[in-house]
Formats: structure tokens, C-alpha cells, sequence
């Protein structure tokens, strides 16, 4: 199980992690606390990955995207973690919309969770036809050129308007 990757667990205290993995098991009602456990792990790897590769479009699978998700309800333990990141990683959901989901996203993000030095446990990068759990979140992310997605290096943007807010995200 990869979410034993030390560089991972080391981002979150136990008792951080263990806040974060009961909030995926919370909004999942009978997940095991191990799948749970390895859920949030891979979101660290995300939220590692995306910080460090700041223009890139990359997107978490539905799966890590709830561990992702939990993370980011426990507000100060995230903004605290993307700090030592090197950068606040936002998030731009969207609804699935079949016509813009960007079926590379996935195999470009575990190419670049495997540039950082992480190993993803690959059960849970599977697309969307191939889950191995079905989780709460309902949505997808699909990143774009220019930065719409999980990390936005032009500015907040909400992919199904285009809109752009005019505030500016520091590019690393």
C-alpha cells in the first residue's frame, strides 16, 4: 500500500491525518478504514504534485478527488499544508459533462505524481468506468490550457463559465 510513502505521511501529524481520513469514511458510510486511509494518502500525493508542477494540467480521479475533498474542509490544516507546499492549490469543480472530460488527465497526473518521487497506488487512479469504490463527490475535474482545473496559474477560473474572478495565483 503506497500511502506509506514516508515523504507523504509526513505532510500531516497522525492526528491530522487520522481527522482527515474520518471525513472521507463520514461522507462514505461503511468504508473501510484502510481504503479510507489509502483515499486521503493519495490526495496528499495530489495536492504535493499539483503545488509543485503549478502550470500543469493535471486532475485528480473521482476516487482521489474525495480524499482531495477532505482534505479541504479541514481549512487550516490544508491552507497550512499547500503553504509548505509552496502554494495554495485550488479547486475548480465541475459537473461531468462528457464532452469536455479529458480522458489523459489521469495518466499525465500519475506521470507527474511519479516525477515527484511518490508511488500512486494505481486501484485508485483507475477512470471513472473502472472505480473501485464509488465515492460521495460528484465531480470531475478537467483541466485545460491556461489553467482551468485543480490549480488555476491565470487565476481563479470556473471551467463551466470560463469567467475569469482577476485574482492572480502565484506561478512557481
Amino acid at each position: 500500500m503506497s500511502v506509506t510513502d514516508s515523504r507523504v505521511r509526513t505532510l500531516l501529524t497522525d492526528t491530522e491525518f487520522n481527522g482527515v481520513v474520518a471525513s472521507v469514511k463520514g461522507n462514505n458510510p461503511g468504508m473501510a478504514e484502510e481504503l479510507a486511509a489509502r483515499i486521503v494518502g493519495e490526495g496528499l500525493k495530489f495536492v504535493a504534485t499539483a503545488a509543485h508542477f503549478r502550470t500543469e494540467p493535471i486532475s485528480p480521479s473521482r476516487v482521489v478527488d474525495e480524499g482531495w475533498h477532505a482534505l479541504i474542509l479541514h481549512t487550516a490544516l490544508y491552507a497550512e499544508l499547500c503553504g509548505r507546499l509552496g502554494g495554495f492549490v485550488h479547486h475548480y469543480p465541475e459537473t461531468p459533462e462528457t464532452s469536455r472530460h479529458d480522458g489523459g488527465a489521469i495518466a499525465r497526473t500519475v506521470a507527474l505524481i511519479e516525477e515527484a518521487g511518490y508511488t500512486p497506488d494505481m486501484e485508485l487512479w483507475k477512470g471513472q468506468e473502472k472505480e473501485l469504490v464509488t465515492v460521495a463527490a460528484p465531480f470531475w475535474h478537467t483541466p485545460r490550457p491556461g489553467g482551468c482545473g485543480p490549480i488555476g496559474p491565470q487565476g481563479p477560473r470556473h471551467c463551466s463559465s470560463g469567467g475569469d474572478s482577476g485574482e492572480q495565483t502565484p506561478k512557481n
